[in-house]
């Protein structure tokens, strides 16, 4: 399909969407009109997974999308922001007549919730008997949007309010949720106090392809959202989750795929590497913790600086400081200098 159009240019439409339900408040945005003008020129980039599962991925900052198609009809797990809907549906239009059935989301951020209420009303869902009975055309109208309850109460709670048509309309609050659609199964796993407190990873076990949300990118540090319930070590325990769900193939290349909620198609080794970058930064700092360092002593022993080429970043929503911080003020609160420890002194460039 086609190349990524004005990627700059649309990110600040993905980053608004964000705002609305929390993702990073401080972001300035710009007009809606010159948004939806940008969004215009977007290309979807569409890539085949396996079998009948697809990866969308729209503008940079945006997260992707999977597709799952087949007779019964189409499942899409994340919506990108509000105004890529369009462009998303013109996808699903091009691999198949059936309707959207089913929408999942991984979490409750607007670059992966946004598209929520056109995708659903392009929909409909199965129902019959006392239902249509007493609901009428509504029980059918839209399709289903599937998410973890500590989602929908973050959504509920956002500000400003997020339409209702919106908001999740099936939920779990147990660990897992499985369901049989297109005679695959389709298995969501919850993931707790990682990226936020109502994460979930979906796996299409037949075609062996996992979608993970954000709980893993190829592109950025994680974004630990404090404010929703997210921790470094919740993040990292998801890491490990996924990798134990995977199966390599051929010299630890291929076999499971991974669709990751920002960045290009990974398998178990991206997603090792990943686990392995986080876990070493967060040790790092969690060292120097101990030894009852400040918080400007830590950032100048540059604890992520082997990583921060492919990683880092001083400017956007969450920058490599920004990274930094949070896991600093998670590792002083779980883990206090003994009493009595002074911080270290400042030595050289410190």
């Amino acid at each position: 399909m086609g190349r990524l159009v004005d990627r700059r240019a649309i990110r600040s439409a993905s980053v608004v969407a964000a705002i609305v339900v929390g993702g990073a408040a401080a972001l300035v945005t710009r007009a809606t009109a010159q948004q939806n003008q940008n969004v215009n020129a977007v290309q979807m980039d569409v890539q085949q997974v396996s079998g009948n599962v697809y990866m969308v991925a729209g503008a940079e900052g945006n997260g992707n999308t999977t597709l799952f198609t087949g007779p019964e009809g189409v499942l899409v797990v994340d919506t990108q922001a509000a105004p890529l809907s369009g462009k998303i549906l013109d996808v699903v239009r091009t691999l198949t007549d059936q309707p959207i059935r089913w929408i999942v989301n991984t979490h409750m951020h607007g670059d992966h919730v946004g598209g929520n209420e056109p995708l659903a009303k392009a929909g409909r869902t199965r129902a019959g008997g006392n239902v249509v009975g007493d609901i009428g055309q509504a029980a059918t109208s839209t399709a289903r949007i599937i998410a973890h309850e500590n989602a929908l109460n973050r959504l509920v709670m956002a500000d400003p309010p997020v339409p209702p048509a919106a908001l999740p309309t099936d939920t779990f609050f147990n660990e897992q949720r499985d369901m049989l659609f297109n005679g695959e199964a389709v298995q969501m796993f919850h993931q707790p106090k990682a990226h936020t407190d109502g994460d979930i990873i979906v796996l299409f076990r037949h075609a062996d392809v996992l979608s993970t949300g954000d709980l893993f990118t190829t592109v950025m540090y994680p974004f630990i959202d404090e404010a929703n319930g997210g921790t470094i070590d919740g993040y990292i325990k998801a890491l490990n989750n996924i990798i134990a769900i995977t199966v390599p193939s051929n010299v630890n290349e291929g076999g499971t795929m991974v669709i990751p909620g920002h960045g290009r198609l990974s398998d178990e080794q991206d997603v090792i590497e990943y686990r392995d970058m986080v876990t070493i930064v967060r040790d790092r700092i969690k060292e120097y913790v101990k030894r009852g360092m400040t918080i400007e002593q830590v950032k100048a022993k540059k604890p992520t600086l082997d990583f921060d080429a492919r990683y880092g970043s001083d400017t956007g929503f969450w920058t490599t400081s920004k990274f930094i911080e949070v896991i600093y003020r998670q590792m002083a609160a779980a883990n206090p200098p003994p009493k009595g420890t002074k911080p270290a002194p400042r030595k050289g460039n410190e």
